[in-house]
């Protein structure tokens, strides 16, 4: 059964797509501002920033862009996949129609997701060393191409919540036999695995 994406003719999807691009906009400012506050001296500000996202990223210097001494509250590969999310949320209206809630296929994001997987299998297994480059490009690939199937999901729930049903489906009922009748009912004992 195909999906057949739905025409929406409220202004919901426009006030969700305000809350999730300030909310994106939100955690990609905290990345950068985890190492202006502990160059400014706010270390407990930067120590809950840190914290917080290394839960979801190893947060390795090596592997992390500085400012003024500090690194960033994430990889440079996170900061391309947090970056390029950011980005491409803000300019999704200008691309696609927040009334469109279909998705592109799913080979698309597989595609988006290969460079990131090649950059990192390659220098897992020692034959190329990938730099901050190399990390920041395929996570922003990976990054902007995401929003494309994360966004129609928004726009679908914010249908689900402002839709009402017009058509309540009656509720299902059903009715026991009596006693007497169940009890009348033959048994066959000679197939035990069709007894209940």
């Amino acid at each position: 059964m195909e999906y057949v994406p739905q025409v929406v003719p409220t202004a919901r999807p426009l006030v969700f797509w305000v809350v999730s691009a300030a909310t994106v906009m939100a955690l990609v400012s905290l990345i950068v501002l985890a190492p202006l506050a502990a160059a400014g001296g706010y270390n407990g500000v930067a120590f809950a920033i840190y914290r917080a996202f290394g839960t979801l990223c190893h947060q390795i210097p090596a592997r992390s862009y500085f400012i003024d001494g500090h690194k960033l509250a994430v990889c440079s590969r996170c900061t391309g996949i947090y970056a390029g999310f950011g980005f491409t949320l803000l300019v999704y209206p200008l691309v696609r129609s927040l009334r469109n809630t279909g998705t592109p296929p799913r080979s698309l994001l597989i595609l988006a997701a290969l460079p990131l997987a090649i950059d990192f299998s390659l220098t897992y297994f020692g034959i190329w060393e990938n730099t901050h480059t190399s990390r920041m490009l395929t996570g922003l690939l990976l990054g902007s191409v995401a929003v494309f199937y994360v966004m129609p999901g928004i726009v679908d729930l914010s249908l689900r919540s402002s839709t009402k049903q017009t058509d309540t489906p009656s509720p299902v009922t059903f009715t026991l036999a009596s006693p007497e009748r169940i009890a009348a009912a033959p048994s066959d004992y000679s197939a035990p695995e069709r007894r209940i």
